[in-house]
């Protein structure tokens, strides 16, 4: 039984050697892969030094890179403290026992999950320069801003939806019994225990909302994707410019993922660890 999984029976001795060999033969081809990859970048001058060294000096990253992450980082975070603001007033508005909040709410969401983010994009830059809602200097980053909100915000509603439908339903018919309304329930009882439980996922959604900004290049908002294709016309060094914006994404998801998985173990370790004893609990004669 100690061998066994809860999923699927355990490999015997020959299960075991297959694979053993598919593992290998994944892991030659991947690396025939990657090696011709390699060989098809150094016949086209990719790797030499030269079209390396420019991401050595101060001046590539001021006038080029800087600015881009700039522009991503803000428009990333302007998106995910609208999109979570819009995403728990529209999921909780799903869960609500009034139809007149539900439906809407309803009919909101699916609305925009099925738009795609560049259509909205582009409807919101052309919509704001028609009618100058906005400067005009500020109008692709309102752009990009109001396309990632309205669809991660239609997302992370479904997300707020199915959190707070995986706790037991014991936890909301114990708050009623106690006299407590359907508000009450959901922001004392079960919106704190379903936040923890949804919180990898939320912070999955910002590194999609990061990502996704890149999109923002159609309408010529100014982002780090975009500044890459600057770098290679000025440089001659596609690929390095975009393998290097690459690491510098892949770095700043990782960091989002690291830090929901710790803030996540902290919010279990704090939920389950008793308060601390006060100084006039251990007075005499208590």
């Amino acid at each position: 039984m100690s061998g066994a999984s809860v999923l699927f029976d355990a490999p015997g001795p020959r299960a075991r050697a297959r694979n053993r060999i598919a593992t290998a033969a994944t892991v030659v081809v991947l690396a025939a892969v990657a090696a011709a990859v390699l060989w098809q970048f150094a016949e086209k001058d990719q790797l030499t030094a030269e079209k390396w060294s420019p991401f050595f000096t101060a001046n590539l990253w001021k006038t080029y890179l800087l600015p881009g992450l700039q522009g991503t980082l803000i428009a990333a975070a302007l998106s995910i403290v609208a999109a979570m603001v819009l995403g728990f007033l529209l999921g909780i508005g799903r869960l609500s026992p009034h139809a007149v909040v539900r439906w809407p709410s309803a009919v909101f969401v699916e609305f925009f999950r099925a738009v795609p983010v560049l259509i909205m994009m582009i409807f919101s830059f052309a919509l704001f320069g028609a009618y100058d809602v906005v400067p005009s200097k500020y109008q692709a980053l309102a752009g990009v801003v109001t396309g990632l909100t309205l669809y991660n915000g239609a997302v992370i509603a479904e997300i707020i939806r199915a959190g707070v439908h995986s706790l037991p339903k014991g936890q909301a018919e114990a708050a009623s019994a106690l006299g407590m309304r359907w508000g009450q329930t959901m922001r004392s009882v079960q919106l704190p225990q379903a936040v923890t439980a949804m919180l990898p996922v939320l912070i999955s959604q910002m590194v999609v909302v990061l990502k996704d900004t890149a999109i923002g290049y159609q309408i010529l908002y100014l982002e780090v994707v975009r500044q890459a294709t600057n770098v290679a016309g000025a440089y001659g060094n596609y690929i390095p410019a975009l393998i290097v914006v690459a690491l510098v994404l892949i770095t700043i998801n990782f960091g989002l993922s690291a830090f929901a998985t710790w803030l996540e173990r902290r919010l279990r370790r704090s939920r389950r660890t008793p308060e601390p004893v006060r100084a006039h609990a251990l007075e005499p004669g208590d």
